[in-house]
């Protein structure tokens, strides 16, 4: 019989008292002389005291969850990642690890009794087990990468995990002869070989020559063992079928690399090494998840067609006879995460219209959706980010609780709870300490008909703080990257800081985006942007000004990446808009293309050729194509390690504005790469620099 018992055991020996995550608590705890009569607004300074949950991880007997607490560091200008407990039944909120070290990848041992992650607390990064009663701590692994996607075995004895493993050295490098370095001599640093197809990687730069392997380490701690070989890169997650085969994802072809939609489902032997393929679909196979019993193998499949989207879709395989079932297989959304809550059924999550939602599928394919309120691991911008726990046999599945006005907490659905109502509970407040007593922008839900082609577009506007219906206010458009991707109803401390300033901001999911199905998403196949998706932001400026909402005088138009790009097309084809803030932006898609990491699947899935091949059409949708049209005012951000959008995009557009002498500014980040808001100085910086430049153009009432 399993012990279930040891962590509330744990939790009572720590001697620590749960926090509330009532809000009526807090407020009621604080002296109110002390409480001005007027809430202050959202400020740059409440941007560091955020925080925010994230890889949430239910236990196996659903009593308990742990969970990655972040928050912003002002000292550090980072994130510092801790681990926090949480007992499901009480509430009770208990810190496990929470100090100057960062923690991560959190899981649960199949007993429950024992968590293994990773932290730096040895100084690089190593996978750790905690026992729980007995709250001993130990590295089990001594490895020179940093591992992760950790998975244990099913009798408890082993973590399976992928590190890089470095390359040897090709012929050409090996052939290579040089003079020695004498002892002491200072000389400049070596030349770097670059022969691999994907060399570089956003966030990384040019990268030495590694693969992805799959390694095994006793959990108790030994030497890790390596289980694959080759030129070839394995993915995650790791499953195990039983003690001794473990399945994963990899494209062990020999042109892999050029494969870009390509992935297979493979199993290994922990002893002897033996290498099975499961699965050879066109495309990817990939996220396997094994049944309670070990009969069926559930995973998501992506079609390798050279389109820029597609739905990701559900399957079942039968592993004594390899059959495969698709479950939900014209439903019109991409299906992620899929886990087990018995051997019949499997919770999923799914975008849908701006939002994520929890379902169950059943094997007699049967979708039945739970909450929709997944979702706010996104601080910066409210970009449809979360995840789901699940634990098989359980019947509590843990979640990122996302809402707008305040970013992830912990929640749990509880599957056997009668009451609708009471089957979704919020276990913390992170942010009830600072955001419960501001004076937060309110969020508005709106769709309408864009202008080029009578498509229902879906969007949201946030009126400033103390808001005056009577009256008309400067309005920005703030456009989402992907282009991908969705925004969603959630917290933004971007946009908070724009409506604290005393702007009204509109954001959209304009076509091409994700969660309104494939239809949708391909709507911008050929045209990333144009003047189609330039008229899905202005319809929804137009009807924002006849709702008296927007000032017609007073419009600004920003956006980041594919929002970048966007907002560098509009100001070359209307001057509708006092001033523009461009951050990553693409000017030039024959330079982009061929300087960027994402390269090969870039052309392959979005172009209809090679540059050299239809120059025209590259050029046609390049921003720099229009430059001589621009009269806008133009800011652009960008870091300057930029490897997706790099920074010589942003230059080409602000010297050629310079040339036609329009204003124009280049705020450049250093050492900062395509996450250019990664650090919470720079989410402040990009809001600070955006608010100036816009505040420069704003005009009178009269329009002067």
């Amino acid at each position: 019989m399993q012990n279930y018992t040891l962590i509330g055991a744990a939790l009572l020996t720590l001697g620590l008292t749960a926090p509330s995550a009532s809000a009526d608590t807090l407020s009621a705890t604080t002296d109110t002389a002390t409480i001005p009569d007027t809430k202050q607004t959202f400020s740059a300074e409440d941007v560091f005291a955020l925080e925010w949950a994230n890889n949430v991880q239910v236990s196996p007997d659903g009593k308990h969850v742990v969970y990655v607490r972040s928050r912003y560091d002002i000292m550090t200008d980072g994130t510092r990642n801790a681990l926090w407990l949480i007992d499901v039944e009480s509430g009770a909120h208990t810190p496990l690890f929470a100090d100057q070290y960062q923690y991560g990848n959190p899981t649960w041992s199949p007993d429950g009794t024992r968590l293994a992650f990773t932290s730096n607390r040895a100084g690089k990064n190593q996978i750790h087990v905690y026992w729980l009663e007995q709250q001993k701590l130990t590295a089990v692994t001594s490895v020179q990468q940093s591992p992760g996607n950790l998975s244990w075995s099913p009798n408890g004895t082993h973590i399976a995990f992928m590190m890089n493993e470095p390359a040897p050295k090709t012929d050409f490098a090996k052939s290579v002869k040089s003079a020695s370095k004498p002892k002491d001599a200072k000389w400049a640093p070596a030349p770097i070989v670059v022969e691999r197809t994907f060399y570089q990687r956003d966030g990384q730069g040019v990268v030495p020559s590694a693969y992805r392997q799959v390694f095994v380490v006793p959990s108790d701690g030994g030497s890790a063992r390596q289980l694959t070989a080759g030129a070839f890169d394995h993915g995650g997650p790791l499953t195990w079928r039983d003690n001794q085969h473990i399945i994963f994802g990899a494209t062990r072809a020999e042109n892999w690399e050029y494969q870009t939609g390509e992935q297979d489902l493979w199993q290994v032997h922990t002893q002897s090494l033996e290498l099975t393929q499961l699965t050879d679909q066109p495309g990817g196979e990939y996220s396997a998840s094994l049944s309670p019993d070990g009969k069926n193998l559930a995973f998501l499949s992506r079609s390798s067609a050279p389109e820029p989207y597609h739905n990701a879709k559900l399957q079942v395989m039968n592993l004594s006879n390899g059959d495969i079932q698709s479950l939900q297989a014209d439903f019109d959304r991409s299906m992620e995460s899929p886990q087990w809550l018995d051997n019949k059924t499997l919770a999923v999550q799914y975008a849908d219209r701006g939002q994520y939602k929890l379902a169950q599928v059943t094997l007699n394919d049967r979708r039945t959706d739970l909450t929709d309120k997944i979702g706010g691991t996104s601080v910066s911008r409210p970009y449809l980010f979360g995840m789901f726990s699940a634990a098989a046999d359980s019947d509590v599945i843990a979640f990122t609780y996302g809402s707008a006005t305040r970013p992830a907490d912990v929640a749990v659905y509880d599957l056997k709870q009668r009451s609708e109502a009471k089957r979704t509970r919020v276990l913390t407040a992170l942010n009830e300490d600072v955001l419960g007593y501001r004076e937060l922008a309110q969020l508005n839900e709106f769709t309408y008909d864009s202008s080029f082609d009578g498509t229902e577009i879906h969007g949201w506007y946030l009126t400033p703080p103390n808001y005056d219906p009577s009256k008309a206010y400067p309005t920005m458009v703030e456009i989402h990257g992907g282009p991908h991707l969705a925004y969603g109803p959630f917290f933004s401390a971007e946009h908070q800081r724009y409506a604290a300033e005393g702007f009204v901001v509109f954001y959209n999911n304009y076509r091409g985006s994700t969660s309104y199905g494939k239809d949708f998403a391909m709507l911008l196949d050929g045209f990333y942007s144009s003047d189609n998706d330039l008229a899905d932001h202005l319809s929804g400026l137009d009807v924002l000004i006849e709702k008296g909402v927007a000032d017609p005088n007073n419009l600004f138009i920003a956006g980041g990446s594919a929002g970048g790009i966007a907002t560098a097309f509009a100001v070359g084809t209307t001057d509708r808009f006092n001033a523009a803030a461009a951050t990553n932006p693409v000017i030039n898609w024959v330079s982009k293309t061929l300087t960027a990491d994402s390269s090969i699947g870039q052309i392959t899935n979005q172009f209809p050729a090679l540059p050299w091949e239809d120059p025209d059409h590259y050029w046609a949708r390049s921003p720099l194509s229009r430059v001589g049209n621009v009269k806008t005012p133009v800011l652009m951000f960008t870091g300057e390690k930029d490897r997706r959008t790099p920074i010589a995009e942003t230059e080409q557009f602000y010297q050629a504005l310079k040339i036609r002498q329009v204003p124009t500014v280049m705020v450049r980040i250093p050492d900062a790469y395509h996450g250019v808001t990664a650090r919470p100085s720079r989410i402040n910086a990009k809001v600070d620099y955006t608010v100036a430049w816009f505040k420069r153009y704003l005009k009178s009432a009269d329009g002067e």
